[in-house]
């Protein structure tokens, strides 16, 4: 398995301007991934929305992942689907989603991290580095040097994930971590191209 460094992986939900405004603003910067998250959404709603996201992100090097559903990541062309520890298994939606090229997987301590090898994920979501609201039964934080140590050795891609901005984005890879995903700091701007070149400018800088 090859690792993979792109920096921001932005995972888009309940933004401030909207679904399609962080997506167009992610391929303007040239994100490498960008991950559509509608927890509780109508399943309609959900396939409307990623539809319009595979039309911004269709053609470019922007890879749209859809979360927890590969049924409607699929329905919608989407380049994936991100999984998490409860949702269908890996090889399942990888045998019965053969149109779907990107299967990510979260990790939320060492252990699930050397399980997850077994299923080649193309990469992990490894967190929640801070406490962050964005769950409604959060996972215990991990810290910084935790996950940057699960990062550095795993054998495939990982994504810090959880409570990540500008102010503590550069601990965070001092401590590891390789890439990482952001949420409320690029969601809840209403100039959200500017607040993922000042991530990336921070990542690039680090590296």
């Amino acid at each position: 398995m090859s690792i993979e460094r792109f920096g921001l992986y932005l995972v888009i939900t309940n933004p401030a301007t909207s679904y399609e405004a962080c997506a167009e603003a992610a391929v303007a910067a040239g994100l490498r991934y960008v991950q559509l998250r509608m927890k509780k959404a109508p399943r309609s709603q959900v396939v409307e929305t990623a539809k319009n996201l595979r039309a911004i992100t269709r053609g470019t090097r922007t890879r749209l992942i859809v979360n927890d559903d590969p049924a409607i990541a699929a329905e919608a062309e989407a380049d994936g689907v991100h999984l998490g520890q409860d949702d269908m298994p890996l090889d399942e939606a990888r045998r019965l989603f053969p149109s779907l090229k990107v299967f990510g997987l979260s990790t939320h301590s060492e252990a699930q991290a050397r399980r997850a090898a077994a299923a080649v994920p193309d990469y992990c979501g490894v967190g929640p580095v801070f406490a962050t609201p964005t769950k409604e039964i959060p996972d215990p934080a991990l810290g910084p040097e935790r996950a940057g140590a699960i990062a550095q050795s795993a054998p495939f891609t990982t994504v810090a994930i959880g409570g990540i901005d500008d102010t503590n984005l550069r601990g965070v890879l001092a401590a590891g971590a390789i890439n990482f995903s952001v949420v409320r700091h690029v969601c809840l701007s209403r100039a959200p191209l500017d607040a993922i070149r000042r991530l990336q400018h921070i990542w690039h800088d680090a590296q």
